[in-house]
């Protein structure tokens, strides 16, 4: 195995650590979400036209504590979505109820690994997602990948219906266009922990 892919390879057994804490223990630590670097965007459907949301802000952190994952929380606030229709945002907003429900939420429950490489690794994630109010178990798909030492991406997008939230979807126009109830989120979230994750890793 070559030099960069051994190196890959170590990172790699991090990012499998950081999910299931599988192998040696480490200390708590925190990697929190670099919103800068991390995008997601909402895609749908209308009667009329495709369209497309993106997400302007996102916090959250990822815990771990010796060999467990302590917590892993995203939070998403209602009115950071934005699209280049202002109708649109206002009907988003009205369907999230956003002055009641202002935060979406998504809490890890569980990570599965799939499939492991020097370059990248595959991961189930199952967690209870929040919005407008409605809690709902859901699980998906990710890609997980050292970007650099104590900084790792996680590419993926999750299917969902906004009823199954008990959300109504938009109509506008007097109701002439209307939301279809399908929607896709699709997300690249940047992970990035202290100056201890670092120095492990470059050991």
């Amino acid at each position: 195995m070559s030099k960069m892919k051994l190196t890959n390879y170590y990172m790699l057994l991090m990012v499998s650590i950081i999910l299931v804490g599988s192998t040696s223990a480490v200390n708590a630590q925190t990697l929190k979400i670099n919103s800068q670097s991390s995008t997601m965007t909402i895609l749908g459907t209308t009667n009329v036209h495709n369209f497309q949301s993106k997400v302007t802000q996102i916090s959250g952190d990822l815990v771990i504590s010796g060999k467990k994952v302590q917590s892993l929380k995203v939070d998403i606030p209602v009115k950071s979505i934005k699209s280049n229709e202002k109708l649109m945002d206002t009907k988003t907003y009205e369907a999230f109820n956003a002055e009641k429900n202002p935060t979406i939420t998504f809490q890890l429950i569980d990570a599965v690994i799939q499939k492991a490489t020097a370059e990248d690794i595959d991961v189930v994630l199952t967690g209870n997602l929040t919005m407008a109010g409605a809690t709902k178990k859901v699980t998906f798909n990710t890609t997980g990948k050292a970007l650099k030492a104590g900084t790792f991406q996680f590419t993926g997008s999750v299917p969902l219906k906004m009823t199954d939230f008990k959300m109504k979807p938009p109509t506008a126009m007097l109701g002439m266009m209307k939301v279809g109830d399908a929607i896709t989120l699709k997300f690249s979230i940047v992970l990035v922990g202290d100056s201890e994750i670092n120095a492990l890793l470059t050991k």
